[in-house]
């Protein structure tokens, strides 16, 4: 089992497939499977509801039309390290799902401070009136 933050995230939920590379490697990458595919059932899974949801309205292509979470990893020569590098994708987007921002409060500024602001555009507009023509007398 593994956690994000305060998602737990079983590993018997997480289906891993061995296939074969694609790209450069030679002719080991003919012989050996060493990329994963992962595939999630965001239905399926033991995550919160809203979490779910929040998963599911994702504009994000590895999440199929079915809700299932397809992720392929094949950046590294060794199966166990595609394995964990598309957990960690994985635990990455369930945890952006998750990510609940901070609820602003409108404040009004301080009298200090909207004095300071009128003060500087004073002094730059003093500034600007100094740059027009000279007038020749």
């Amino acid at each position: 089992m593994s956690h994000s933050p305060q998602i737990l995230l079983r590993e018997d939920e997480v289906e891993f497939i061995a296939i074969r590379a694609q790209g450069a490697g030679g002719q080991n990458v003919n012989k050996v499977s060493n990329a994963i595919h992962l595939r999630f059932a965001i239905a399926a899974s033991s995550l919160p509801d809203e979490i779910k949801a929040k998963l599911l309205q994702l504009r994000d292509q590895r999440v199929s039309v079915d809700g299932v979470i397809v992720i392929k990893a094949q950046q590294h020569r060794s199966l166990e390290r595609n394995r964990s590098d598309a957990l960690t994708r994985l635990r990455e987007l369930i945890a952006r799902a998750a990510f609940v921002p901070q609820q602003r409060r409108a404040t009004k500024p301080t009298r200090s401070s909207q004095r300071k602001r009128i003060e500087s555009k004073v002094r730059r507009g003093a500034v600007k009136v100094l740059r027009g023509r000279v007038l020749a007398q």
